[in-house]
Parts: structure tokens; sequence; C-alpha cells
């Protein structure tokens, strides 16, 4: 970085964290109100802070890495279904969960299940919730977030301190974001958010931009080896402009094609039956049920402006995937050697000790077969011979993998130990290698900040929301009669040691068995949103259900999704949702209908909500769905 990209990557940190607890100065320590202050900004939340502050809390590196990494590898267009689903789903949300929960004046997810359910549901979800989020997504982005750092920063040393490391990465990241979040709470994520939330989209602009320019200048002769489909001829790239050299390189016909929303029903990630189903439950339990996205909402000043931060939210969802989703892919056409060359790194330590003959069965991908079709084949003998078995005469990298996995499969299923998986690329890479396309010329500094930015905004609201349940639902429970100051000060002491929980674990989410920081994160929701989602759908639309199926849903999903995913591992994650979803639903229809409630359950009522609804409001959220079904159309 030059002098002025470190001036401006400062002077931004500065002022965003400057601005985040100043507008909150105070709040926290009120005597009466300090509680809702710290975790709900005193329920004052205006429309374009609500908007602004989702995007932020859920845009990341998780995205411009994890996202961005799926789009270069097989994926492409197909995972910005993540975002343009979220569009729908965020509508759904305002207008059906979201006036239930102000009217109800709730502080967590898991403070309504007691309402409406009983004390243990919320018990259950609590400890759950809070668990996986400082485990799953708060590790997930501190790694991201510290993998931009070690890829962009690689061999430079700052106070003794290697960059290019990706432990030294987490802490530095994990300390900083946990700052102002620690002093100011929910109303300092909110403003902070603002600036932050603003720089991420004119930065993901600005980066797109630049691939564009590159892809557009770049020699035909060297892209062509990139091209999905073989056999491109370099004549077709000369005189084609960047987004018909996207086209061209990156289209066709599936399941080779990455230009495409669906995919084959074989595909392990994102199948076209997860767009009927699967995907829709993890969209609903992250907008509306998750604790640190929900807790922008349940702080809005009333239901309206609630419910246009939302839609303004879902309208901006839309323009994400053309700064995270097509930069990734283009960076696969741009640095796909650069890629190829971080995977080996990666899997230097299993070709060590494959060569030094360590008794274990070896796992690789299809595109390490591809790109190292030697040494695949070797491993698909040793793996043979050590499991007792024929090898199979495979000759095509896709067979040998394939044969390979067969073999893994019974080295699992027998208790052999299992090397970790071989990989031909590195595609978590994709977007760091994009920024050395930028000029240091304040410019860089501008979009390392905004991607910092990212990572600050969204585990500050991981630590907000973690801390929000640690404190609310669970030492307020021990606790009883707890002060507004007391509660504030044990949100501060869980925010210190989560942040250092997950500084812990994040250094390992690097390993390439994780298949991806993305897919590592989607698969461990499965063992809690479909059940979570199962039973707030019966809880705010099954009036009758009794109290029981709370706990019933919560404990049931884990234990079907854990056995799926035992017995059944070829089916995508994705899918395992939809079928836990559907026999949790119906395991809680058969209870209803068994034993339904004589009546309903009285939800409390928060009188200082206003629950007016404006017209406005729906207009508003129709147009975007209707954005978002015409994007599907174009990119099907």
């Amino acid at each position: 970085m030059s002098a002025i990209d470190i001036v401006v990557f400062v002077a931004f940190v500065a002022m965003v964290i400057g601005v985040g607890l100043y507008k909150s100065k105070g709040e926290a320590t009120h005597s009466e109100h300090g509680a809702a202050n710290y975790f709900l900004a005193g329920r004052g939340l205006s429309w374009w802070l609500i908007g602004f502050s989702l995007i932020a809390a859920n845009i990341s590196t998780e995205q411009f890495v994890g996202m961005s990494g799926q789009a270069a590898n097989w994926l492409g267009v197909a995972i910005a279904s993540y975002e343009w689903m979220a569009a729908i789903t965020l509508v759904v949300v305002a207008f059906v969960f979201l006036p239930t929960f102000l009217r109800s004046g709730i502080y967590t997810m898991p403070e309504f299940l007691e309402y409406r359910f009983n004390a243990f549901a919320r018990t259950i979800m609590a400890v759950s919730t809070m668990i996986i989020l400082v485990g799953v997504p708060t590790a997930s982005v501190i790694y991201s977030g510290a993998k931009v750092i070690s890829v962009y920063f690689a061999g430079i040393t700052l106070v003794g301190l290697d960059l290019g490391n990706i432990a030294v990465g987490c802490w530095i990241i994990g300390i900083l974001s946990a700052v102002y979040v620690f002093a100011g709470g929910l109303k300092a994520c909110a403003w902070a958010d603002l600036l932050q939330g603003s720089a991420l989209i004119v930065g993901g602009t600005v980066v797109m931009g630049f691939a564009l320019s590159a892809l557009g200048a770049a020699d035909p002769a060297a892209l062509v080896s990139t091209a999905v489909t073989p056999g491109l001829d370099p004549a077709q790239l000369a005189d084609a402009g960047a987004w018909d050299r996207i086209r061209l390189l990156n289209g066709g016909a599936l399941p080779a094609g990455k230009l495409h929303m669906v995919r084959p029903a074989s595909d392990p990630s994102i199948p076209w039956t997860a767009l009927v189903v699967g995907l829709w439950i993890p969209n609903f339990f992250y907008w509306g049920l998750n604790q640190y996205i929900t807790q922008r909402t349940l702080g809005a000043r009333t239901l309206n402006e609630g419910q246009r931060g939302v839609v303004f939210a879902a309208f901006l969802k839309l323009v994400i995937p053309f700064i995270v989703v097509f930069p990734g892919m283009m960076a696969f056409n741009l640095f796909n050697a650069d890629m190829r060359q971080l995977g080996a790194e990666k899997n230097r330590p299993v070709l060590e000790a494959f060569t030094r003959g360590e008794s274990m069965v070896y796992a690789f991908d299809g595109q390490f077969a591809s790109v190292a079709p030697g040494t695949a084949r070797a491993m698909l003998a040793a793996n043979a011979e050590t499991m007792g078995v024929t090898a199979e005469a495979a000759v095509e990298p896709a067979t040998v993998a394939a044969a390979n996995d067969r073999l893994v499969s019974l080295a699992e299923a027998s208790g052999r130990t299992v090397s970790s998986r071989l990989i031909g690329y590195d595609h978590d890479a994709a977007f760091p290698l994009l920024l050395k396309l930028l000029p240091k010329n304040g410019l860089l500094g501008f979009v390392l900040v905004a991607l910092f930015g990212a990572v600050v905004s969204s585990l500050a609201a991981m630590l907000n929301a973690a801390s929000t349940i640690a404190s609310m639902d669970i030492y307020r429970k021990f606790r009883k009669g707890a002060s507004q100051y007391e509660l504030v000060t044990a949100g501060r002491v869980f925010i210190v040691i989560f942040v250092l929980i997950a500084i812990l674990i994040a250094p390992q989410l690097g390993r390439p068995e994780f298949g991806g920081i993305f897919t590592f994160i989607q698969e461990f929701q499965g063992f809690i949103s479909p059940g979570i989602l199962a039973i707030f759908v019966f809880g705010l639309l099954v009036h009758r259900a009794p109290r029981v199926c709370g706990t019933v849903g919560l404990l049931l999903n884990p234990v079907l999704y854990g056995a799926l995913k035992v017995a059944a591992p070829q089916i995508a994650f994705l899918d395992r949702m939809a079928i836990c979803f559907a026999v949790v639903l119906a395991v809680l229809g058969l209870i209803t209908l068994l034993k339904p409630m004589p009546k309903p359950v009285d939800l409390p009522v928060n009188p200082s909500m206003d629950m007016r609804v404006d017209r406005g409001t729906k207009l508003l959220g129709g147009f975007v769905v209707a954005l978002t079904l015409l994007l599907y159309i174009i990119f099907w």
C-alpha cells in the first residue's frame, strides 16, 4: 500500500468507530433503559439505518471470499440465489414476521419461544444459537477476513507480526472488531454500518469495474484455457468486449456452464431441487429468525420504519451478486494459475505425507485429479491397496476422483484415517487476488477499508447478538432481578469471551475438508435452521399448536439432519434441510391434531410501538419481488 492508501484506510476506520461511539455515547448506562439502549438501540432506529445495517451485518468476507470463491469454482451465477432469493424472503419477513415480533416487544428470538411455547424451548434455542453463532459464522467471518490479509499482505511483517500468517490476521481482525460493539452496543453498530455498508457497495463496484477492464484487455490465448467448454477459439475472444468474454468463457450447457441459476439435481451444493424448497429454509431462518440480523429490525422506531428498512435492504440484495459473483468468475479467468499455486501450497503437508508413505487413505477432488493426474492415479492405487481391494481401471480425471471417493467412503465407514482433501485450486482466494488490479493511489486503501468494514460490521453484529442472547435469555434467568447496569456489563463480558473463542477456532477453517468457507457455514446451519423455522411457522400461523411443539421441533431436527448426513452423505445439504423441515412439520402437525390447545396463547404487547401500516411500503415490496423474478428469468 502507498502512503495515501494507508492514510485513507486509517482515517476511514477512525471515522467509523468515532461516529459509532459518538452516536451511542452514554445511552448504555442509562439507569432505567440501559439494556434496551445497549442491545436494541433504544428501539429508535430509522428505516435507512435499518436497511444499511442489515446489509452491512450480512455482507462480509463470507460473501467476498466464500461466495466469490464458489462462483470461481463450478457454481458460477447459481450461487447468487442466496442473494436474490433473500430479497423475496425479506419482503415476506417484513409483512408476515415483523409485525408480531415488534408488537410483542421481545429482545431476542428465543424470548418469543417462551411466550408462545415454554421456557425450555427458549433455553434450547438460546444455547444452541449462541454456540453455533460463535463457533460457525463468527469464526468463519474472522477467518475469511484474515484470508484477505494473508493473501494480499503475504511476506509483509508489521511490528514483528507476519501478516501472511492466517492466525495473525485472525487476532488482528477479531480484536479490532470487538472494540466499538463493546463500548456502544447496537446503536454504535447501526451508525457504523451506515458508513461501512455504503463503502462496501461502492468498493465492490470499483473492483467489478477494474475486473471488467482487465478481462477485456487480457490475452485471448491465455484466457481460453479457463473456458468451461473445451475448444474455444481464441479468435472468438479477440474482438469481444468484457461482458461477451464472460459469456464465452463461462457460458455453455449444464453442468459445466456457469451462467445458469438452475443446476442439475445431482449438484452437491445447489441442485435445482433446492431452489424449490431447500434454499428457502436457510433464507427464512437467516433473515427472519437469526438474532444478529433480526436484532436490527427489533430496534425499529415504528412498524413502518422497520418494514421500510427491510424492503430497502431487499432491494440492495439484488445488487450484491453483480459486485461479488461476477468478479469471482472473472477472477478464475484472470488468476487461475495463482489459484492453482495457492491450492498446491495448501496440499503440501498431505503430499509430503504421501511421499513418505504414511499409512492413510488420501482424499482428493476432481480438480486435483485434473491438474495432477499422475499423483491422483498413484493415490488411487495406494488407497486400494490400503483398503485391500482391487484398484479400479480409472483413467479420466473425473473417473479417478469418483473411484477414489468410493474408497474414501469405505475408509470413513470402517474408521480408517483419511487425509485432508487435496484440491486443484484455492477458489477462496478469488476476490483477494482481484485486489492486485487496483492502483495504489488511495483507491486500494478505500477498497481494503470497505472489506475491513464488512468484517467489522458482521462481527460486531454477531458479537452483539450472541451477547444479547447470553445476557437476556441465559444470564437474566440465573440472576433474577439483575439491574440494567448489570445486564449491560454482562453483555460486555460475554463479548470478550466470545471473540476470544472465535479467534481460536477461526484458523482451523482453512483446512480443505471444510470444502470452502461458504459451504461450511451453510452446512452447519442445517443442524438448527429447519427445526427453528418449523416451530416459528407453527408459533406464528398455527395458533392452537400445543406448547410441547417448541421442544419437540428443536430436539428432533438435529437428530434427523445428523442421521441423514451419516446415512446419505450424497444428498445435498440443502435437500437434507428440506427433508428435515418436512418431517418436523409433519410431526408438529400430528401433535397439533392429536392435542390442540383449547385457545390461542396471549402474547405480550408493547403499548409504545406504533403498529400502523403504510401502503406505499407494500408497493415497494411488490416492486422488489417483481424485479427479483425478472433476474431469475434472465439468468435461468
